[in-house]
C-alpha cells in the first residue's frame, strides 16, 4: 500500500486515462532517493490493467555504453521493426547492433523508437517506464527526449524517474516533484514495518531524522530491536540518508550466501538486465540455479533478478572488492557475443582491466569506432579516454586523448573536450596531430560561444596541414573561412582575405570537383581577384553540392552552399539548394542539420512572399531545438527579426535587435551584428524613414559581408541613399551592384540593378528602367522584390502626375504587400494610392491566421500530395498526430478533403521552382 500520496496516484491514473483515451501523456517524477519514485512507476504498472508495459533503468556505471537503456526498453518491440520505413529500420538496427549500416543521425534512431511505440500502441495502449533516468546513457536519454516531446495522439504514456531534471535532457517536460510523507502517512508506514510497540517519542524522533523519506523509513528499522529503534539513527542530516539506507541493504547483503553474493553482483554489472546473460556467467563462475532465491526472500530481487531498488544495486556494487569485480567482468565478457555486441564484451574486458594494455586499448579504440559508428557518441568518447588509460605508450596515448576530445566534443561535452585536449597537448609529436589539436581548439573556442578567435585557430591548423596533407589543409581553411565570415567585425587577428591569401598557395588537386575544393577556389578569387571570378566557381559548387545530397547521406558545407547562391543573386538556385538540404535532412532524421536547414528555407520563403510559411518553417526548427535538447534560440532570434521587420511591427522588432546585438558581441558573432543593420534597414525603408535607412545601410555597405545578404543589401543602399539625398552614397552602391548583377545575370540580380538604375536615371530613361525591373522581378520567383519595384515605380509615377498609371503599379503593390502581410510597406503603399485619390481596402483577416505553426505545415503538405505517414516523417511526429492535427485544420478552413487544402491555404502551397529553371511568375505579377 503506498500511503499519503493519494494525490500522485491520482496524477498517475489521470495519464493513464488520457493514454487509454488516445492521448499521450508525459510525466518526470522528479525526487530524491527513497523518496517513493520507483514505488509509484511500479503502483502505475499495477494499474495499468490493458496496457503493454515496456521497462528501461539507467545504471551509474553504465553510461557509456550507447543505446543501453534504449534497447532494453524497446526489447519487447522488435519484433516490429520490419515495418518500419527503411531509413529509421536501418537507424534503429545500426544503432542496436543488429544490422549493419552507415552510422545513424543520433535522432532518426529517435524517429524510429518514435514510430515503434506508435505501432505497438495500436494494438493496445503502451506504458514506458523508465526508472533512475538521470543515470541514462546520452544516446538513450536523448532519443527518449525527443519522443516524450513528440508524442501527441498515440496511446502511450511515459513515466520517468529520475533524483534531478533541471539541465537534463529532460528538462521542460511534464513534472511531479515528490518530498518526504506527511506526518500522518509517515508514522503510519514506519508502524507497519516495525515488529512490536514503539512509543511515540521513538517514532517521532525517526520521523524527523528521515524527513518522511518512506524507503528509509521501510528499510533503516529492520534488524533493529524497539530499544534500539528508541536511540534513533543518529544525527538527523537528510543529504546521509542515501549512503544509510544503502549501508542497510549492505548489511542485508553481507548476511546473504556467498554464491548470492556472487549472482547479484553479476546481476548488477550486466549492462542490458538480460537474466539469461547474468545465469550464464553465474553457471561460468560455478553459481548454482537455485542462488537467487535468498535474495529474493530478503527482498533485494524478483524473480527475473530485477533490483527491488535501483540503491540496491548501488550497494552490491559497493559492497564487492575489485577482485570480485574483475572476476565477474571477465565472465560476462566471455558470454557476451562477440559479434552481436564487441563493445559491450570490449567494456567489459576495460572494466577489469588493472594495468596498462596496449592490446586491449586498440579493442577499445576499434569498439569506439563501433559505437560511434551506431550513433553512441558519447560511448564512443567514453571509451577512447578508457582506451587511453590503458595506453602504455605515452605519445600514443596522447592520440587517443586527442580522438576522444574530438568525440566528446562533437558529442557536446565541450567542458569534457577541454580537459582531454589540454591533457593531451604536451605529448603531441607530430605536425599532423597538433595541427588538428588546433582545430579541436578552434571548435571549443566557437561552441563556448568566442567565435572571435575560432579563425585564427583553425588557420593555424590548416597551416599545419600545409606540408603533409594539402586536400586537408584547403578543408580546414574553408573551416576557417566560415568562421572569419561569421565573426565578421569581430575577429581577432584572422580575416577572409588572410585566408584567402593562403589558399593561394595551397593549390587545388588537379579535376578536383569536390564541394570544398570548389568553394574555396570560389571564395579565393572572390576575395583576391574580383567577383565575377567566382561566379563560375559558386555554380560548380552549387551543382556538385546538389549531386552529393543525393549520393552522400551526410553533404557538408551546407551553409556556404546556401551563401553562394545568395551571393549569385539567383533566387532559383538560392531556393532550391534551402528546399533540397531541408528534404535530406529530414529523410536522413538528420535533426542536428535540420533546423540550420529550416532556417535558411524560411529566408527564401520571407523573400518568395511567403511570411507565413516562413514564421512555420522557425516555429518547427525552435520546437526540434526544444526536442533534441538544444533550443540554439539565436539564429532563430536573428531571423525572427528579419520577418518583424518586413511585417512594420517596430514595436517588437527594435527590443529584439538589441537582444541580438548583445548577444552577439558576448559570443563573437560580428555577422549577426550586420545582419541586424540590414533587417533594421528593410524595416526604415517600409516605414519610410529614409535617413535611418540610410544609416543602416550604408554600415553593410562598408562592410560588404561576404555573406548571402551583402550584394542583395546594395539595391536597400541605393533607394535609402537616393531618398535621403546622398546621391555620392547611392553611385558608390549602384556600380558594385551593376558589377555583381551583371556577372551572374540571374534575373533577380538584374532586377534589382533595373531598379536601383531607375532610381537615378533621369525621367526619360526611368521608365524604361522600371519596367525591366519588374520583367525580371516577375520571373524570378522573390515577390517581395518585385512588390517593391511596384511601389518605386507606382510612387515616381505619382510624382510625375500620371495618377492612372500609378494606380495601376500602386494597388498592385499594396494587394501584394498585404497578401504577404508586410504591414508597412503596405501603409506605404496606401498612403500613396491616397494621395492619386483612390482608397486602398485593408485585407480583412484569412481564416489561415488561425492555424498553428505545425498546423500550417501538415495543411501545407497534405495539399502537396503527402501522406498522413509520409507527413509523420518529415515533421517528426506519428501518423495519428498528424491525422489528429488535420482534423482541427479541416475545421478552421471548413473543408471536408484533403482536394479543397489548395484553395483553402491559396499563395501557402505555391511550388517552389526546381534548380536551374527561372520560375515563371503568377500571372497577376506579369499583368501588373
Amino acid at each position: 500500500m503506498l500511503l499519503g500520496r493519494a494525490s500522485e496516484r491520482e496524477a498517475l491514473e489521470e495519464l493513464l486515462e488520457q493514454a487509454r483515451g488516445g492521448r499521450s501523456r508525459v510525466l518526470v517524477l522528479c525526487g530524491e532517493p527513497g523518496v517513493g519514485k520507483t514505488a509509484l512507476l511500479e503502483d502505475a504498472v499495477q494499474a495499468a490493467s490493458g496496457f503493454l508495459v515496456a521497462r528501461a533503468s539507467g545504471v551509474e556505471a553504465e553510461m557509456e555504453l550507447p543505446f543501453a537503456a534504449l534497447q532494453m526498453l524497446c526489447a519487447p518491440m522488435l519484433d516490429r521493426l520490419d515495418q518500419l520505413p527503411e531509413p529509421q529500420r536501418a537507424a534503429i538496427g545500426t544503432a542496436f547492433g543488429v544490422s549493419s549500416g552507415p552510422a545513424p543521425e543520433r535522432l532518426l534512431v529517435g524517429l524510429a523508437v518514435l514510430s515503434l511505440l506508435a505501432d505497438a500502441a495500436r494494438e493496445l495502449p503502451l506504458l514506458c517506464v523508465i526508472d533512475d533516468a538521470q543515470w541514462l546513457d546520452r544516446a538513450s536519454a536523448q532519443a527518449l527526449a525527443f519522443v516524450a516531446r513528440r508524442l501527441l495522439a498515440d496511446p502511450v504514456a511515459v513515466l520517468f524517474a529520475t533524483r534531478e531534471r533541471a539541465g537534463t535532457e529532460l528538462a521542460g517536460l511534464p513534472e511531479l516533484s515528490l518530498r518526504g510523507l506527511a506526518d500522518d502517512a509517515a508514522r503510519a508506514l514506519l508502524s507497519s514495518a516495525i515488529d512490536g510497540p514503539i512509543d511515540d517519542r521513538t517514532r517521532d524522533r525517526i520521523v524527523t531524522e528521515t524527513h518522511g523519506n518512506p524507503l528509509a523509513l521501510l528499510e533503516l528499522p529492520r534488524g533493529h530491536t524497539p530499544a534500539e529503534l528508541a536511540l534513533g539513527f543518529g544525527a538527523p542530516d537528510p543529504t546521509l540518508l542515501p549512503a544509510r539506507i544503502e549501508d542497510n541493504y549492505r548489511q542485508r547483503i553481507d548476511a546473504l550466501p556467498a554464491q548470492t553474493q556472487l549472482l547479484i553482483l553479476i546481476a548488477a554489472l550486466e549492462p542490458l538486465g538480460e537474466a539469461a546473460r547474468v545465469r550464464q556467467a553465474g553457471q561460468l563462475l560455478g553459481v548454482g540455479t537455485d542462488a537467487a532465491e535468498p535474495a529474493v526472500m530478503a527482498g533485494l530481487l524478483d524473480a527475473n533478478l530485477r533490483f527491488h531498488h535501483p540503491l540496491v544495486r548501488s550497494a552490491v556494487y559497493r559492497a564487492s572488492t575489485p577482485e570480485q569485480r574483475t572476476r565477474v567482468h571477465l565472465a560476462l565478457a566471455d558470454v557476451t557475443d562477440p559479434d552481436a555486441d564487441p563493445e559491450y564484451r570490449a567494456w567489459h574486458h576495460a572494466q577489469a582491466a588493472t594495468g596498462p594494455d596496449e592490446e586491449l586499448a586498440e579493442e577499445l579504440e576499434r569498439s569506439a569506432g563501433r559505437a560511434q559508428h551506431r550513433g553512441g557518441l558519447t560511448a564512443a568518447a567514453g571509451l577512447l579516454e578508457r582506451s587511453a588509460e590503458l595506453t602504455p605508450e605515452r605519445h600514443r596515448r596522447a592520440a587517443r586523448l586527442l580522438l576522444a576530445a574530438d568525440a566528446q566534443l562533437t558529442a557536446g561535452a565541450t567542458n569534457r573536450a577541454q580537459t582531454l585536449l589540454d591533457e593531451s597537448l604536451p605529448d603531441l609529436r607530430d605536425a599532423r596531430s597538433r595541427a588538428q589539436a588546433a582545430r579541436t581548439q578552434g571548435m571549443i573556442r566557437f561552441s563556448e560561444g568566442r567565435g572571435g578567435e575560432t579563425a585564427s585557430l583553425l588557420f593555424r591548423a590548416a597551416m599545419g596541414l600545409k606540408g603533409t596533407d594539402p586536400r586537408r589543409a584547403r578543408e580546414v581553411l574553408l573551416e576557417a573561412l566560415g568562421s572569419a565570415m561569421w565573426a565578421g567585425r569581430l575577429t581577432t587577428g584572422t580575416t577572409p582575405l588572410a585566408v584567402a591569401q593562403a589558399a593561394r598557395d595551397i593549390p587545388a588537386p588537379d579535376e578536383d570537383e569536390q564541394v570544398a575544393t570548389l568553394l574555396l577556389t570560389a571564395y579565393t578569387r572572390r576575395l583576391t581577384d574580383s567577383y565575377a571570378k567566382a561566379v563560375d566557381g559558386w555554380r560548380r559548387a552549387i551543382a556538385a553540392y546538389t549531386h552529393d545530397l543525393r549520393e552522400q547521406p551526410q553533404p557538408s558545407w551546407s551553409g556556404l552552399v546556401w551563401n553562394a547562391s545568395g551571393e549569385l543573386l539567383d533566387f532559383a538556385a538560392h531556393y532550391a539548394t534551402a528546399r533540397e538540404a531541408c528534404r535530406a535532412a529530414r529523410e536522413q532524421g538528420a535533426l542536428a542539420r535540420l533546423p540550420g536547414a529550416l532556417r535558411t528555407l524560411a529566408r527564401c520563403e520571407v523573400l518568395a512572399g511567403r511570411i507565413d510559411a516562413a514564421e512555420a518553417l522557425v516555429a518547427e526548427a525552435e520546437e526540434i531545438g526544444r526536442a533534441t535538447g538544444a533550443p540554439g534560440p539565436g539564429a532563430s532570434q536573428t531571423l525572427t527579426l528579419g520577418i518583424l521587420c518586413w511585417r512594420g511591427e517596430e514595436g517588437r522588432a527594435r527590443p529584439l535587435a538589441d537582444t541580438v546585438a548583445a548577444e552577439a558581441l558576448a559570443h563573437g558573432q560580428g555577422l549577426d551584428l550586420t545582419i541586424v543593420e540590414f533587417d533594421l534597414t528593410t524595416l526604415e525603408l517600409g516605414l519610410g524613414r529614409y535617413e535611418e535607412a540610410r544609416l543602416h545601410a550604408l554600415r553593410v555597405f562598408e562592410e560588404d559581408p561576404l555573406w548571402w545578404f551583402g550584394t542583395r543589401a546594395l539595391a536597400d543602399a541605393v533607394e535609402a541613399t537616393v531618398r535621403s539625398g546622398d546621391e555620392n552614397g547611392a553611385r558608390a552602391a549602384l556600380e558594385r551592384l551593376r558589377e555583381r548583377a551583371l556577372a551572374t545575370g540571374a534575373r533577380w540580380g538584374l532586377g534589382l540593378l533595373a531598379r536601383a538604375d531607375a532610381l537615378l536615371a533621369s525621367d526619360d530613361r526611368a521608365e524604361a528602367l522600371y519596367r525591366e525591373s519588374l520583367d525580371h522581378l516577375g520571373h524570378s520567383g522573390a515577390a517581395t522584390e518585385l512588390a517593391r519595384s511596384q511601389l518605386l515605380y507606382g510612387e515616381w509615377l505619382r510624382r510625375l502626375r500620371r495618377r492612372r498609371d500609378a494606380r495601376l503599379q500602386l494597388r498592385a503593390a499594396h494587394q501584394m504587400f498585404e497578401a504577404i502581410g508586410a504591414g508597412a510597406f503596405a501603409h506605404r503603399a496606401q498612403v500613396e494610392l491616397l494621395a492619386t485619390g483612390e482608397h486602398a481596402r485593408t485585407r480583412a483577416p484569412d481564416t489561415r491566421d488561425q492555424l498553428t505553426p505545425q498546423e500550417q505545415q501538415i495543411a501545407r503538405l497534405a495539399a502537396e500530395g503527402e501522406s498522413n505517414a509520409q507527413i509523420g516523417a518529415q515533421l517528426f511526429i506519428s501518423p495519428h498526430t498528424v491525422a489528429y492535427h488535420l482534423h482541427k485544420v479541416f475545421g478552421k478552413l471548413d473543408v471536408s478533403s484533403r482536394n479543397q487544402l489548395t484553395r483553402a491555404l491559396g499563395d501557402q502551397v505555391a511550388p517552389a521552382p526546381p534548380y536551374g529553371l527561372e520560375p515563371r511568375a503568377a500571372p497577376t505579377m506579369v499583368e501588373s
